[in-house]
């Protein structure tokens, strides 16, 4: 059903969707994402040439904080079947977090990589448009904006967290909001950033390392050798082709 639902709606919810929303869309993913990141660098640095800021944040325990009666209401704006209405209804009301009905979204299910996206929606328009942020990127809840004045940046903070909280009820996660220039490094999907490369980060690679220890070492090459392609992680692609090589 899942399945069924996601096929069907994705398309009509996509078109309203912001081109630098990143997470479980057609044409898009992590490697877009970062490649839109250094795309974002390079023009408002003028090829380099000038100090860029980068505003990146994290929504805490997002998947567990999503509120179902503000979702249903945004899935009515934009869905104007009423059948469609009362089965979506039905699906975000299935689950709740930690016994607190009307809250929460399962990471596992299809339709809640949907849902959460059309959430997002509302906070993705809310910046654009009312905030008038020009460099801006979503991947889930992890999100930067880019800009040359640190003082904007943090003018922009406060009026994100408002409405987050105001909005969506959600809130940044306090440990994971920081205000730094891409010279310095920026953290994001995986990478740390800079202006001309992008090195993997140590708690990834670590993870990586172990994942490779495992019984599903073999079928993990593949996909990490074509990850590390995204970065400058060459001599760890040596490393794993050679554990691949010594596994036979």
């Amino acid at each position: 059903m899942h399945h069924a639902i996601y096929r069907i709606l994705y398309p009509h919810f996509d078109r309203k969707f912001i081109f630098d929303s990143y997470s479980c869309r057609e044409s898009k993913g992590t490697h877009r994402a970062i490649n839109r990141l250094r795309e974002f660098a390079a023009k408002v640095s003028r090829n380099h040439t000038r100090t860029v800021w980068v505003l990146k944040c994290d929504i805490r325990k997002f998947f567990a904080n999503i509120d179902h009666t503000i979702l249903i209401e945004v899935t009515k704006r934009h869905a104007g079947d009423e059948d469609v209405i009362w089965l979506l209804a039905e699906v975000i009301k299935s689950f709740q977090t930690d016994g607190r009905p009307g809250i929460g979204l399962p990471l596992g299910n299809l339709t809640s990589q949907l849902l959460v996206n059309i959430y997002m929606n509302v906070f993705d328009h809310f910046v654009k448009r009312n905030l008038k942020t020009a460099h801006y990127i979503r991947y889930a809840d992890d999100f930067v904006i880019l800009h040359e004045s640190r003082e904007y940046l943090e003018h922009l903070l406060s009026h994100i967290a408002v409405f987050l909280e105001s909005r969506l009820h959600l809130a940044l996660h306090p440990s994971k909001v920081s205000i730094a220039t891409i010279a310095s490094g920026v953290d994001f999907l995986g990478w740390v950033h800079f202006p001309n490369h992008r090195v993997l980060r140590t708690t990834t690679k670590r993870r990586m390392m172990k994942n490779l220890e495992g019984e599903s070492r073999k079928e993990s090459v593949s996909s990490y050798l074509g990850m590390l392609s995204d970065g400058n992680a060459h001599k760890l692609s040596r490393i794993i082709l050679s554990r691949k090589n010594v596994g036979g």
